[in-house]
């Protein structure tokens, strides 16, 4: 009874704690912990969780750069109200990962428009032109 118990708090919390997690690719921590299973199969522990750990510090440094450089393109599109104090510019201030998917939204890579932007858009099947009158 008090396994069950323990369990299911454990679980509780578990979940009350998930939506928390961030969406970036893992760290030190996750990469070092597959590499260390990794070296450990061939006897070299170490060995792969500190090439796991590095590798996870540099995936994670450049996803945070892609981020970043997306956000400074975003400002650059969407220059800040000059008429704005201080505090409200502040207030208004987006994060770079929330810059990074508005950016991500209005430049598709995939052949398509964002809503709202000009030009053609290609959302549907390509339909053949109507024949001219008379013909």
């Amino acid at each position: 009874m008090k396994k069950s118990l323990a369990f299911a708090f454990l679980t509780a919390s578990g979940l009350a704690l998930a939506p928390m997690a961030h969406a970036e690719p893992g760290g030190c921590i996750k990469y070092g912990a597959a590499g260390a299973v990794g070296g450990h199969l061939v006897h070299h522990g170490v060995l792969g969780a500190t090439g796991g750990c590095v590798t996870g510090m540099v995936t994670r440094h450049e996803y945070r750069k892609g981020l970043r450089e997306k956000a400074a393109l975003y400002d650059k599109e969407h220059p800040a109200d000059p008429n704005q104090s201080w505090l409200q510019r502040h207030h208004n201030a987006l994060t770079y990962q929330q810059k990074a998917a508005l950016w991500d939204h209005e430049h598709p890579t995939d052949g398509t428009t964002a809503p709202g932007a000009s030009g053609p858009a290609t959302t549907g099947p390509a339909t053949n032109p109507p024949a001219p009158p008379g013909h």
